[in-house]
């Protein structure tokens, strides 16, 4: 491991095409639950398979040249769901990119049966996966779209599997809230009682958790994941409770996979927010363990690919880019 080898802890491949023009919402997000209403949402529904390899194409070529050796995936298609999975496994395991996949479950279109849906795939493509490069996880989108039916299904997914939940956790105040209105302390006890988070979850952003709410996870053996760019542009807050917990990773939630860009903006804001900069500084690479927990201890080696025709892939995510953006205005 050199000092230019990172692990992406957590991102979406299916935000790939982003960079190739994807236009603004006619009416301006004016907060987090609209930004995912008005663009991100939007995005996931309009996506099939051409457009989802095209976008994991592009993104797992730009993550090799920018020195990703490994990535954690979070995936949503809601018009996609079965077999999903399949088509980015393909793409890392092709392109020579371990990796760690998933579908996060939600109830946000469709009710129980996306949900459950959303699990079904899962389990699915962890039981049939045989790639040397890829393992797969159990994922719920967030506690905020699912209900306690579905995070006890994901529970008992994750028991007879044995294996771990990747989810996000008060990434902005609104998932907080939801658990306060359905009885809960907050979304991270609503997991912890519902039995959702075996050692070795990850949670993604927990920018709103308190320091007793991370150690609670320390505790429970799960990883944190920051994500510094996309919270700064979600102007969602910064996670200053992460400070107490030794088991937290960097990733880039969906922006390129640019770990030194997200390490720039993670001094920059620790700075700001009175963090210590070496302890900060250690969740760069922490991702090496995480990475190395879901490969049965043992760090995987980025695969020998062939090489990559970085032309041919970028004009076939332009093309497609463009049909995504046409499906998007249905959306």
């Amino acid at each position: 491991m050199s000092d230019q080898d990172f692990v992406n802890a957590h991102t979406h491949l299916y935000s790939g095409l982003v960079p190739f023009g994807m236009p603004a919402p006619v009416e301006p997000p004016a907060n987090f639950v609209q930004i995912l209403e008005r663009v991100w949402w939007r995005l996931d529904r309009a996506l099939d398979a051409a457009s989802l390899r095209a976008s994991a194409q592009w993104y797992v070529a730009e993550a090799l040249r920018l020195g990703t050796v490994g990535l954690i995936d979070h995936h949503e298609s809601p018009q996609l769901i079965e077999g999903s999975l399949d088509i980015l496994a393909d793409v890392c395991q092709t392109m020579g990119m371990p990796a760690v996949l998933c579908y996060g479950a939600s109830e946000r279109n469709g009710g129980r049966e996306e949900a459950q849906r959303g699990l079904a795939e899962c389990r699915r493509f962890i039981q049939s996966n045989t790639r040397p490069l890829v393992r797969g996880v159990v994922g719920l989108h967030a506690s905020f779209t699912v209900s306690d039916e579905t995070v006890r299904e994901a529970a008992a997914l994750c028991r007879e599997l044995r294996t771990v939940l990747h989810v996000h956790v008060a990434e902005d105040l609104a998932d907080v809230d939801d658990s306060v209105r359905r009885g809960w302390a907050g979304p991270l006890e609503r997991l912890a009682q519902l039995g959702a988070l075996p050692p070795g979850s990850i949670l993604a952003h927990g920018v709103h958790l308190s320091e007793a709410q991370v150690l609670r996870a320390e505790q429970l053996g799960c990883w944190l994941v920051q994500n510094p760019r996309s919270n700064r542009g979600n102007r969602v807050g910064y996670p200053a409770a992460l400070r107490v917990s030794a088991h937290v990773a960097l990733g880039t939630d969906g922006y390129a996979s640019d770990l030194n860009a997200e390490r720039m903006t993670l001094m920059e804001d620790a700075k700001r927010h009175g963090d210590d900069p070496v302890v900060a500084a250690r969740r760069l690479h922490a991702g090496h363990a995480l990475l190395a927990e879901r490969f049965e201890g043992a760090l995987p080696v980025v695969g020998a690919a062939p090489s990559i025709d970085m032309d041919a892939i970028r004009a076939e995510a332009a093309a497609q880019a463009q049909q995504l953006w046409l499906r998007m205005e249905k959306f």
